[in-house]
């Protein structure tokens, strides 16, 4: 447990970089020994709220105050954070992700911000059910019904997407709404999961529930924030695969190791290092503001999601039923995984990437 790190950190001379004259060299130092520190205390919380969701809402809360925004300069330090505290525990970070994601759809919408709430986003989509934005006199009310809805009974606000008419032609558009409204009714009983068990995504009835428009119509998906979140979510994937291979090199390291444990582990260390290179460049272009960020998030999410599968499978292969069976918070992390990670289509986003790589016509390779 402990810090997760994107971009190699600036230590390899630390101490002689702090006994020296104060400089450029010295402030870097500083500021990564303090970020580093305080990953690690992160880290140290969010395992003290493992699988507790009220715990989690109060890390989620707490984070949200002084978190770093996406595209502000220090997205790969929003992601190191995310990737941290998903090495901790999964429900924690399942928690925290929408929550920072809300803050950051907000503020790109140049809204107040509002920190001392709970935040959900809810954009998915369903067969049969839909949600529908009415404007009145009394202005916008939302109805119908939202698949998919995390924690709705937990969160005190969500960001949720509604069906709109725009010059007699279908839209979508995003809206913010109070949870606790009388018109927000949430289901129960259809959440049978093994992994975040805890973390209910479950649908929410809607019956004309006061709404407040964030963006205009269609503004939500076409947003480069869109995909800035994606790749948040993948950072979460990275940290939790990071755990599983600290867990097998302890494993390793506390016997002597045969030619097929040095062999399995050099395959993770391999994939883990295309992960954590795939982001931490990514976080460079997020900042910098160049290049398609739909298709820089496809790549960075199927890169992160493949590792993580292979990750999963090559752990369970070295070390057997034992800990799937006998180490509740192991057990518990791959489960949380396996559910976790198919927010990816697989094939499907893999398909999608191909059709935006003909599309480009210039793929870079």
């Amino acid at each position: 447990m402990g810090a997760v790190l994107l971009v190699s950190p600036h230590t390899a001379a630390l101490e002689d970089l702090l006994s020296d004259e104060v400089g450029p060299a010295y402030q870097v130092a500083s500021a990564d020994a303090a970020w580093h520190q305080h990953l690690d205390a992160v880290a140290d919380r969010a395992s003290g709220a493992a699988a507790s969701v009220p715990a989690a809402l109060a890390v989620a809360r707490d984070l949200g105050q002084s978190a770093p925004m996406p595209g502000s300069g220090r997205t790969a330090q929003l992601w190191e954070l995310l990737a941290t505290v998903a090495s901790a525990d999964l429900t924690v970070a399942r928690v925290l992700e929408p929550h920072l994601d809300a803050l950051a759809i907000r503020e790109q919408a140049e809204l107040v911000a509002a920190t001392d709430s709970t935040w959900g986003v809810f954009a998915a989509e369903g067969p049969g059910v839909a949600v529908t934005a009415t404007e009145g006199a009394n202005g916008w009310q939302l109805s119908g019904t939202k698949p998919w809805c995390s924690l709705a009974g937990e969160l005190d606000r969500a960001l949720i997407t509604a069906h709109t008419v725009v010059e007699g032609e279908p839209s979508r558009r995003l809206f913010e709404i109070d949870l606790r409204d009388p018109g927000v009714t949430v289901a129960t009983g259809g959440w049978f999961a093994r992994g975040l068990t805890d973390v209910r995504s479950e649908s929410i009835d809607l019956d004309a529930v006061p709404a407040s428009p964030v963006g205009d119509d269609g503004w939500y998906l076409t947003r480069a924030g869109f995909a800035w979140g994606g790749m948040g979510v993948a950072a979460i994937w990275h940290g939790a695969t990071v755990a599983l291979a600290r867990t097998l090199a302890t494993k390793l390291a506390s016997r002597e190791p045969d030619q097929i444990g040095l062999m399995l582990l050099g395959e993770v260390d391999v994939l883990l290092h295309a992960s954590r290179a795939v982001l931490a460049s990514a976080a460079d272009e997020v900042d910098a503001g160049i290049g398609d960020p739909a298709l820089l998030a496809q790549r960075v999410r199927s890169t992160v999601s493949w590792a993580a599968e292979r990750v999963t499978a090559i752990v369970g292969h070295a070390l057997g039923p034992a800990p799937l069976a006998m180490d509740e918070e192991h057990a518990r992390r791959v489960a949380d995984l396996a559910l976790y990670i198919r927010q990816d289509h697989a094939e499907r986003d893999l398909a999608r990437l191909g059709g935006m790589v003909l599309e480009q016509g210039n793929p870079l390779w």
